[in-house]
């Protein structure tokens, strides 16, 4: 190792990560090239491929590496909340109908294909543009990428550096949920903790709707990924590096082979950022039908959308250094920049940057604000969800389809999906405490609280 670990949990969060290769798998990035300052394991940490999930390291720009699975298979995978002007009143008496509604217009499910058909020029548009593509072509406004991380488009994608197999993975899949973990949620405000922060997001009481996205890159980024890691593995002995272990493949940041990496993990990074602008849309519309309401009506604003599986260079403290220029890699990891920093919309710049946290079907969401002590204990970064505890091969012997939805309807939850397996291995009692994992970034100051929201509909791949 040639930088510490610091892990950030309570007694419960970290009596889980002795139980799989979390810390291992910390300690070994521990051991990366030009790692620098120390390697951060947030409170929803959980094994992952090389890197743990929940992890954050930084890497000299000059003397360091990128790596792959640092960035992990769901390249951008993140979250967008939308706020509405409707409250739970107004939709319970016809949420199943809603719910079907909005499954019906939003594709999900293990590959899933979206409605909009790409040529190759129209699809290197998208991956240079990100949000900005999907606004120009109608399908949202200038104000949804003023809100998003990045403005919803990360300059320097290149998309001739990213595969034919990438390409014919991905662009039939554009506006689409896929599966696994990724889901659309109706949520109601079950509390607001700072009153100042939730006004200026548009959530003023408790009851309020507001909608959750959570997906990414889908088998485009899956596959650039696992492009790259292939090419990275075939560089460890040009470069002469040795590792712990071979998942942590990785090329130096400036390598021809980095370069490369880069500009295709952008290029998905994009792709995620106009998938989940085109959800945003086609979720609006069903609304604008389904209620007979205007868009502004319904106030359907987008608060933030924030990435989970990124790498890019920020510029940070570094212990007896000063500030350096370093690749920080987010592997299921927010960031949580503090008020006062450009990076932050100017609509939040007096704030703080959103964090959104999401549950699990059954479980809270939570709006954060970044706080000031993000910068010197997380490299500005803090958790990205609850967290699994349980693999899902492990949720399907110990539930039922029958069960998972008893138990969500019992609490006024009414899911919608596509397979029972994918309902099964989702269930809440798979992942950790998300409130828990609320509690100790704000404790420590990484990120506050602002609004705690809870589901009332869910639709699942």
């Amino acid at each position: 190792m040639k930088v510490p670990v610091s892990i950030y949990a309570n007694d419960s969060l970290i009596s889980k990560m002795v139980t799989d290769r979390t810390i291992d798998q910390a300690a070994n990035v521990a051991t990366l090239p030009g790692v620098r300052k120390h390697v951060v394991v947030l409170p929803d940490g959980h094994e992952g491929y090389g890197f743990p999930v929940g992890g954050v390291a930084a890497t000299d720009v000059e003397e360091g590496v990128i790596s792959p699975g640092g960035v992990g298979y769901d390249i951008n995978c993140g979250v967008r909340l939308l706020r509405t002007n409707l409250t739970e009143s107004d939709v319970r008496p016809r949420l199943k109908d809603l719910v079907n509604d909005l499954f019906k217009s939003i594709p999900s499910g293990v590959g899933s294909e979206g409605a909009v058909r790409l040529s190759k020029s129209e699809l290197d548009e998208l991956l240079v543009e990100g949000v900005g593509w999907a606004v120009r072509h109608g399908y949202g406004t200038s104000h949804d990428a003023e809100v998003c991380e990045e403005s919803g488009t990360m300059k320097g994608a290149d998309p001739g550096s990213v595969s034919d197999t990438a390409r014919k993975r991905g662009a039939p899949q554009l506006g689409s949920l896929g599966s696994g973990n990724h889901f659309l949620e109706l949520q109601k405000v079950d509390r607001i903790f700072d009153e100042r922060a939730a006004k200026a997001m548009g959530i003023e009481k408790e009851g309020q709707l507001t909608v959750l996205v959570h997906c990414g890159s889908r088998g485009f980024g899956h596959q650039i990924c696992t492009d790259y890691l292939r090419v990275s593995e075939s560089a460890l002995r040009k470069y002469s590096i040795s590792l712990p272990d071979r998942e942590l493949a990785c090329v130096p940041n400036n390598s021809k082979e980095g370069e490369s990496y880069r500009k295709a993990m952008f290029s998905a990074l994009n792709f995620a950022w106009a998938n989940r602008q085109m959800i945003t849309h086609w979720t609006r519309k069903t609304f604008e039908r389904f209620f007979g309401m205007s868009e502004d009506g319904l106030k359907m604003d987008l608060v933030y959308d924030v990435s989970h599986n990124i790498a890019k260079v920020e510029r940070h403290r570094i212990d007896g250094e000063g500030t350096r220029d370093v690749v920080v890699h987010r592997k299921g990891a927010t960031r949580a920049f503090p008020s006062g920093m450009e990076q932050v919309p100017g609509k939040y710049r007096d704030l703080g940057q959103p964090v959104i946290i999401p549950g699990s079907m059954g479980t809270a969401s939570w709006i954060l604000l970044g706080g000031k002590n993000s910068l010197d204990l997380s490299f500005g970064s803090t958790a990205h969800g609850a967290g699994r505890t349980m693999s899902r091969s492990a949720a399907k012997r110990s539930y039922t389809p029958e069960g998972v939805r008893g138990n969500l309807e019992s609490r006024g939850i009414y899911l919608k999906a596509l397979t029972k397996d994918g309902m099964v291995e989702e269930t809440p009692e798979a992942y950790k405490d998300v409130d828990a994992v609320a509690d100790v970034s704000d404790s420590l100051g990484i990120a506050t609280k602002v609004v705690r929201l809870v589901p009332i509909g869910v639709i699942k791949g």
